[in-house]
């Protein structure tokens, strides 16, 4: 698909092959890795599989084979093209928006906006800061999000760790899902239990907390 004159980006539709949660989420890769890591793949494949279709693109940057993300005007741009792309073939259905890492960050920056229908905000890993600068937190834009959000957010996630997350969610229609142990990308120690298990788990949780008819 076009991005606003700046280039072409790929995606990837996951359809449902379950009964179909009348819900489609867009979910964007993090800043070091493009929407075929294992991760991705995992997360899209999981919750088609669940009912929920599941689109993943690449940025701009990444189709280029650019290490380096492109500028925030940039990153936005690309995801407002698949949004609208989405939008036109979703045959009615809700729209979700969320990612990985940085992927997450510029979905909730466009959440923020206020000026599209979402169902919700999924935000897998918030990168609240760089690691080991606590200071220069990515909060600005945080207040202004009205969209019904649930980060899942990894106990010893070195990009801000839920207690650091927690004071910027007040007020916010936010859910914060605690991954016990959990890193940055919500790996588990062997000695936690069951990486694949704790993914399935959390699955469960996403396409539920995105059915728009949940069950009793």
């Amino acid at each position: 698909m076009a991005v606003d004159g700046r280039g072409e980006a790929t995606a990837l539709i996951y359809r449902p092959n379950s009964t179909r949660i009348p819900t489609t989420l867009i979910l964007a890769h993090g800043a070091g890795a493009d929407q075929s890591h294992p991760f991705m793949v995992r997360f899209a494949s999981g919750l088609a599989a669940r009912g929920l279709a599941t689109v993943t693109f690449n940025f701009l940057y990444t189709e280029a084979r650019r290490r380096l993300p492109d500028r925030n005007d940039a990153l936005e741009a690309c995801w407002r093209a698949v949004i609208s792309t989405v939008a036109a073939i979703g045959h009615g259905d809700r729209l979700a928006i969320g990612g990985k890492s940085m992927g997450g960050r510029i979905a909730s920056q466009i959440a923020a906006q206020g000026d599209l229908d979402l169902a919700g905000l999924l935000l897998l890993g918030y990168p609240l800061h760089p690691p080991g600068k606590p200071e220069q937190l990515r909060t600005r834009h945080l207040a202004k999000i009205t969209t019904p959000t649930l980060i899942i957010q990894g106990e010893r996630d070195a990009f801000g760790t839920p207690d650091e997350i927690r004071p910027f969610l007040v007020g916010l229609p936010a859910r914060l899902r605690v991954v016990t142990d959990g890193d940055h990308s919500l790996k588990i120690p062997k000695r936690a239990g069951s990486q694949e298990a704790l993914h399935d788990t959390l699955l469960d949780e996403i396409a539920a907390w995105l059915h728009p008819n949940p069950a009793p």
